[in-house]
This record gives C-alpha cells, sequence and structure tokens, in this order.
C-alpha cells in the first residue's frame, strides 16, 4: 500500500466554448494526481486530505473513487474546497490558488490517520507543505512513517504561494532529511539554492539534504535518476503531440512509484541499492505514463491497460 497525503483541489482550467472563453472546474492536486495515477495503475493506493461537503468536494471524492484509491483517509469538512484557477501562455502553466480557510488548509495532527503496516511508501508535496496548519500536519505525519517506510517527496514549489518563506524552508529542509526519492526541477532547484550557479550543484546541494536519489525532470528532453550509490541514469521521453501538461509530472511521480511496486522494490533498505537497470526501466515506465497524460485535457493519467 502506498500513502499519498496532500492536497486535493478543483483546478479551473480555460476553456472555450465556440468563441466563448469558460472555465471547466476539474478534480486535481499535485498530491492527488499522484494518487490517482497509482490507482489507474492499480496499485494499492490510499489517500489522505482535507475534503469539502460542497459540491467541489464531491467530485473530488467521485473522482477518488472512480480511479480506484481508497478514501478511508480523508477527512470531511464543512469549510469549503480549494480551488486552483488555471492559465496556459505559451505553454507554460500558471495558477492563482483560493486556499484561506479551506477543508484542505486546516487540518490538524490529531485529525490524521495512523500509517498502518501495510503501507510501505509515503508521498508528499506540493502546495500541501506550504501553510499551517495542514503543512505541519503533513511533516508530523511523515516523522511518523519515515524509520519503516519509503518517503517520496515532490516539492513542485509554487513561490506566489509562499507567504512565510523561512518557515517554508525550514519546513522543507527537516522533511528533506527523513526524505528517500525527491522529484525536483530547475524551477525547484532555483528557489531552493538561489546561491548555486549550475543544476548540478543544486543537485548535489539537494542529495546533501538526506534524499539517496533525486529524479531530475526536463519536460520533452526526458528525465534522470542521480543517486548517491552510483553514475546518474538517464532516459529521453517519448514523443508525443502535447494537449496540456497539467498534472504530467505528478502522473511521473505515480508511475515511478508503481514501477518499483510492481518490481517489489518499495522497501526502505533497498533503495540505495537499486542499480541503474532498475532506475532505468522505473524512470521508463513514469515517462510513458506522464506522455499519455499530456496527450489529454486536464489531469488524466492512463489506466493500466491503455500501456
Amino acid at each position: 500500500m502506498i500513502l499519498c497525503a496532500g492536497e486535493s483541489l478543483i483546478d479551473m482550467l480555460p476553456r472555450n466554448e465556440g468563441s466563448v472563453p469558460m472555465l471547466q472546474p476539474v478534480p486535481g492536486g499535485a498530491v492527488m494526481n499522484t494518487a490517482i495515477a497509482l490507482g489507474r495503475l492499480d496499485v494499492p493506493v490510499t489517500f489522505v486530505s482535507g475534503v469539502g461537503q460542497d459540491q467541489f468536494g464531491r467530485l473530488i471524492l467521485d473522482h477518488l473513487e472512480d480511479s480506484n484509491v481508497n478514501t478511508s483517509g480523508t477527512i470531511a469538512s464543512a469549510r469549503p474546497t480549494t480551488l486552483a484557477f488555471v492559465d496556459v501562455t505559451d505553454g507554460v502553466v500558471s495558477y492563482d490558488f483560493y486556499d484561506e480557510n479551506t477543508a484542505g488548509r486546516m487540518i490538524e495532527p490529531a485529525q490524521l490517520p495512523d500509517v498502518s503496516e501495510d503501507v510501505s511508501a509515503v508521498f508528499f508535496g506540493g502546495i500541501s507543505l506550504i501553510n499551517e496548519p495542514a503543512a505541519d500536519s503533513y511533516a508530523t505525519l511523515q516523522m511518523q512513517a519515515a524509520d519503516r517506510c519509503v518517503v517520496m517527496m515532490d516539492p513542485n514549489i509554487r513561490p506566489s504561494f509562499i507567504t512565510n518563506e523561512d518557515a517554508y524552508r525550514a519546513r522543507l529542509t527537516g522533511m528533506l532529511a527523513k526524505t528517500d526519492i525527491v522529484k525536483t526541477s530547475d524551477e525547484d532547484l532555483a528557489w531552493l539554492f538561489p546561491e548555486v550557479d549550475s543544476f548540478e550543484a543544486g543537485i548535489q546541494a539537494l542529495m546533501d539534504m538526506g534524499p539517496q536519489i533525486v529524479l531530475f525532470t526536463e519536460g520533452s528532453k526526458g528525465a534522470t535518476a542521480y543517486r548517491k550509490a552510483g553514475d546518474p541514469v538517464f532516459v529521453t521521453s517519448e514523443s508525443v503531440t502535447v494537449v496540456d501538461t497539467v498534472g504530467a509530472g505528478d502522473t511521473f511521480n505515480g508511475g515511478f512509484l508503481a514501477a518499483l511496486s510492481d518490481a517489489d522494490l518499495l522497501n526502505k533498505a533497498g533503495i540505495p541499492d537499486l542499480t541503474a537497470e532498475q532506475l532505468a526501466n522505473a524512470l521508463k515506465f513514469a515517462g510513458k505514463c506522464a506522455a499519455i497524460s499530456v496527450t489529454r485535457a486536464g489531469a488524466q493519467p492512463p489506466r493500466r491497460n491503455e500501456l
């Protein structure tokens, strides 16, 4: 079982009905998208998050259940659901978040479920690690799981959403020290380490914080797995016609974890010793999942029978 803990929200996606611009509400959120990717790949997964009891919350729960994700870890709330208004300009996606006093934002540590013995890996990331009290709740959950479970994190940093940079940096530093696998991008590294002059130096600085494996994604170019115990492993991306990149990185995360799960490699002791072949296989599978996702509008990870 993989546990994904973090934000669920509604992406308000720009669409056109003829000549009339419109917004389409679509369930999203980086961590939920990763849970959706895992569930659609038939990997046992449970999702932990605060979910509103409004129409948007019901849309989220239906989406999770339709994608084979266990929702017993969700925390129902009368508070509203987080909304993210999405803008896509020249292929670049940006977001405006509406998150004050929402169901996802306001969960407390005492509301979170225990990490059961059948959980082999936990996943964190996204905007859920930025603002209190939810961010501190997820940091507490990681501390409970880190000694026994494989921990993967994708910070997926959104600078425009950060209100307390010092607190956020301190939280990330503490969580990265207990993380085994972290996915990052050049944008993440530039924010985390503004003083370094190359992404290679940023990768090393990130690895020095604790992770055994750093996954560096470069969109259409491909992805590289950097590791403490060997040389980097690079795979190229599949060539596809891109419709929408929303959720592509989240789908990649789910695919990578699914590949390790399929190969029975999701165990704490074994992560530092993953071979180049094992990492390449996981990167290729993750890349294939992401390649299918970007051919669709919105975050729509593939199901197992589509691969």
